[in-house]
């Protein structure tokens, strides 16, 4: 699926969902429906599709923007445990790209903050001089 000028999915859910009968093992497929799913505002279809994705299996960067964007997806659906995984999963596949390491690691803090788990949270947060180590979340880990 392609993003077009603008930033949206080209091709419907229903175009995505023809490509699905007809290839139901097809990842991407789903990917892309969750995406627009997602974008849409039909969070439980997108984590449905998401899932469906990541269980069928994707190239790396896709399954981490996957966990990521299911992730977000549960957030606004309420479910902050849910998410609070994806995010985890993400920071445990340790990908290469910092920027979506460090945005996992902030969505996670925000949901441990919303939990009331203040002290977990801010292990996950940059620290104060704005610079971004999350070698401090993984030296706390380390020492439990």
């Amino acid at each position: 699926m392609l993003k077009d000028a603008l930033g949206g999915y080209r091709g419907s859910v229903e175009e995505i969902s023809r490509i699905i009968e007809e290839h139901p093992d097809n990842a991407e497929a789903f990917y892309d429906r969750a995406n627009a799913r997602s974008c849409s505002g039909d969070f439980e279809g997108a984590i449905k599709d998401f899932t469906m994705a990541l269980k069928i299996g994707l190239r790396f960067r896709e399954m981490i923007v996957a966990y990521g964007n299911r992730g977000i997806a549960r957030m606004e659906k309420g479910d902050i445990d849910g998410a609070i995984g994806d995010f985890t999963e993400i920071i445990s596949k340790k990908p290469n790209n910092r920027r979506l390491l460090r945005s996992a690691y902030l969505n996670r803090a925000q949901l441990k903050d919303k939990k009331g788990d203040v002290e977990e949270a801010a292990w996950d947060r940059p620290p104060g001089t704005g610079k971004w180590r999350p070698s401090a979340a993984f030296r706390h880990k380390n020492k439990k």
